[in-house]
């Protein structure tokens, strides 16, 4: 089986920052790209940034400049720095991962979720 764990989560007030991570563990053999995901009450989820194996990173219009992913491939692990955090950026953060395990074929992993607010 294959688990992913986010922390990090939090209340901040707007203009402050929070670090998230997120951990692969389990039957893994190789992890692909990595991505961190928000769903506002309400809305769809969407996608906020996501880095390839390699180290290329994409990130959404909204956060640009102000969020970074990255990732530690030996501790298979994707952080996501967020700095100038406004009330926008409310929502439940997920992590997702494309992963080859050693039991099947490469397939997508979700963590449970972490809540970040940003008061105003």
């Amino acid at each position: 089986q294959v688990q992913l764990v986010e922390s990090g989560g939090g209340l901040v007030q707007a203009g402050g920052s929070l670090r998230l991570s997120c951990a692969a563990s389990g039957r893994i053999f190789s992890i692909d790209d990595m991505g961190w995901y928000r769903q506002a009450p309400g809305n769809q989820r969407e996608l906020v940034a996501s880095i390839t194996s390699g180290g290329n990173t994409n990130y959404t219009d909204s956060v640009k400049g102000r969020f970074t992913i990255s990732r530690d491939n030996a501790k298979k692990t994707v952080y996501l720095q967020m700095n100038s955090l406004k009330p926008e950026d409310t929502a439940v953060y997920y992590c997702k991962a494309v992963i080859f395990s050693t039991f099947g074929p490469r397939g997508n992993y979700w963590g449970q979720g972490t809540q970040v607010t940003v008061s105003s």
